[in-house]
């Protein structure tokens, strides 16, 4: 089964469950939740340093805003095994009063995907009301930047690559296949506990490649290219309307990793490590980043931070705050936001089979 077949599949079959629920949700919307004098909770499982931070504290402040009641919304970081410790735990939670939130990502969706037996949560029992697109660029120091020719990364391939990572079952499998691929030698430091102490990492020079998700690398990253410590490398680039990889809109002038992979000798943009790429790609990306309703939300209340999101994208100045702090990517509530998650939480069997045994045999990961 090939990946258009199993996100054509996904979306045939979420036609009726969309519509049963999206019908369910307009009629209870009237009747809403009232958050007045509450705080909200938004649990993000991972440091307060990364991608995910970023994305959560920049909506909070405009979540509260437009929620009925104009409820404080804190950020509550949750740390530990790559998202899993976090995601384990709202698994375990009911709904109460609406004041409960949890943000998860592609690191939270891939060791679900692949099966990771310390995962205790099922995306099912949740309830999705935004689910965010982004991108993500690697980089590098100026010095080896320096060692490309244009396009083609061949003249990289003797040098010694030290990589801070949150688990080879995580969202950065994309990035060590993809440096893989391009024929680098990238040996990951496990047990980082979000992406932005990988960019510490960098920073101190105790390590000399990194990937960064865009909402990290517009903040975080960017300060260094101008200050000429950092050069970017390549991003993962983006989908257009027909499933193929074209460069990210958040950074156009960036070559994408498909353009790498095409200019350097022994990189191939088909067979089986190409097509498992891809389709992990896909489902840790376009639908990143993702907020939930615990299992048990009554209609009224997901109607109401559907309304409350769709409430934030309507600002008329939402373009404009949101470009230099998630880049330009897709906001999705609502039917779009459930078929986000189910292309999310769905790979090609092959795709899984290529991935599960490259972990093996990479990185000595049993699943």
């Amino acid at each position: 089964m090939n990946l258009k077949t199993v996100l054509r599949r996904a979306a045939l079959g979420l036609v009726t469950a969309v519509s049963a629920t999206l019908a369910m949700v307009a009629m209870a919307a009237s009747q809403g939740i009232d958050l007045k004098g509450k705080t909200v909770e938004w649990v993000i499982p991972f440091s307060e340093t990364g991608g995910s931070a970023k994305w959560a504290n920049f909506y909070a402040p405009l979540l509260s805003e437009a929620l009925p009641g104009n409820p404080t919304v804190v950020v509550k970081f949750m740390p530990g095994a790559g998202s899993t410790k976090g995601a384990n735990w709202f698994q375990g939670q009911s709904y109460e009063d609406g004041t409960l939130i949890f943000g998860s990502s592609g690191s939270t969706q891939f060791p679900y995907l692949l099966g990771d037996p310390r995962v205790r949560y099922e995306y099912n029992d949740w309830n999705v009301v935004l689910a965010s697109g982004t991108g993500g660029v690697a980089y590098l120091p100026p010095e080896l930047a320096g060692m490309m020719n244009g396009l083609d990364a061949s003249g990289l391939k003797g040098t010694d690559f030290i990589y801070g990572s949150q688990g080879a079952t995580r969202l950065d499998l994309v990035p060590l296949l993809a440096w893989e691929m391009l024929g680098l030698s990238v040996e990951p430091v496990f047990g980082i506990k979000g992406r932005g102490d990988g960019r510490l990492m960098f920073e101190r020079g105790e390590a000399n490649i990194d990937y960064q998700t865009s909402s990290s690398y517009l903040k975080g990253v960017t300060p260094l290219v101008e200050a000429g410590t950092a050069v970017p490398m390549m991003s993962w680039g983006a989908l257009d309307a027909s499933g193929n990889i074209v460069r990210d809109p958040t950074f156009p002038d960036m070559p994408t990793f498909k353009e790498l992979c095409d200019a350097t000798p022994g990189c191939e943009t088909s067979g089986e490590k190409w097509d498992a790429w891809k389709a992990f790609f896909v489902a840790g990306f376009p639908a990143q980043k993702m907020v939930f309703l615990p299992a048990g939300a009554p209609d009224a209340a997901i109607a109401t931070y559907m309304e409350a999101f769709e409430a934030v994208k309507a600002r008329p100045d939402f373009a404009e705050i949101s470009m230099g702090r998630l880049g330009v990517y897709p906001q999705m509530t609502g039917d779009e936001a459930t078929g986000a998650l189910a292309s999310a939480t769905q790979v090609p069997d092959s795709a899984k089979e290529f991935v599960v045994d490259w972990l093996l045999e990479r990185y000595g990961v049993s699943l």
